[in-house]
């Protein structure tokens, strides 16, 4: 199955359902890593309206353990193989691993989701191989220590001009600019008034003219805001979505999926609307 990014600002945001398949994620750890349970979510999200399936098989929480890349792929795989038997919705594997990302997309996974950039060794020559849609994010530092004190001193212009190097690196490797992403990296080495200033920018990433994934579902700067737990964040992360659908994002990647397939639908509707 060949999968394309919708053309920039044509039609409402995809939906990018997560599907960790680890056991220390920060919202849903160990829900999902077990082959049946990780259908039968797949499936739910499918019904749902979910656009893009997001696998992830190592977890890059603060604080997070490595994962070796024979583990990685003992998590991914079979869950890839898994739905390619019985869907084609477009999969997506959330990895920093050249050969995670070979073996994915062999597997029958549609795209590329990276929190490093393709900044390990042998990601931007496996990405360029592979031919497919890359989405590359902004992180300070790595997930064990990326909340030690990050600093900037204009996080929305720092961001952006790093991940609009990451994507002219892209391109001179042979990348075609219409199979970028980019991710500001709401929570990855920022903190709330940092995340906050991101958001209110997010104008500044639209009018590159790139497809623009946002993920803040169930994020700490909710929490921080609301002092609210984990489980009770779903009603400001569809807010959220909501906003980030008006400001014209591309993808919107969600643990809360029927909520956010509505909210982003009566967005899109309403911006329709002469």
């Amino acid at each position: 199955m060949t999968f394309k990014l919708q053309p920039f600002g044509q039609a409402a945001p995809q939906v990018m359902g997560i599907l960790n398949v680890t056991p220390d994620s920060f919202s849903d750890g160990g829900q999902f890593n077990q082959l049946d349970k990780a259908l039968q979510h797949v499936r739910q999200m499918i019904v749902e309206g979910v656009d893009i399936i997001d696998i992830g098989g190592e977890s890059t929480r603060p604080g997070a353990s490595a994962v070796s890349v024979d583990e990685e792929l003992q998590r991914v795989i079979p869950v890839i193989q898994a739905i390619r038997a019985e869907s084609d919705i477009p999969v997506s594997i959330d990895t920093s691993k050249p050969a995670v990302m070979h073996e994915a997309i062999g597997a029958g996974a549609n795209m590329i989701n990276d929190v490093r950039a393709l900044q390990e060794a042998g990601a931007l020559e496996a990405a360029t191989k592979l031919n497919v849609p890359v989405c590359m994010m902004h992180m300070q530092g790595q997930p064990r220590s990326m909340q030690n004190q990050p600093h900037y001193t204009n996080v929305v212009e720092e961001v952006l001009q790093y991940l609009l190097e990451r994507v002219a690196i892209c391109e001179s490797a042979g990348i075609s600019r219409d199979r970028l992403v980019i991710d500001p990296g709401f929570g990855f080495g920022k903190t709330l008034q940092h995340n906050l200033e991101l958001f209110h920018g997010l104008a500044r990433f639209v009018a590159t003219g790139l497809p623009v994934l946002v993920g803040v579902s169930r994020k700490s700067m909710i929490g921080q805001v609301l002092d609210i737990p984990v489980e009770a964040r779903m009603p400001a992360s569809v807010a959220l979505a909501s906003l980030a659908s008006w400001l014209g994002v591309a993808i919107i990647r969600v643990h809360d999926v029927q909520a956010t397939v509505h909210a982003v639908r009566m967005c899109q509707a309403i911006k329709n609307t002469d």
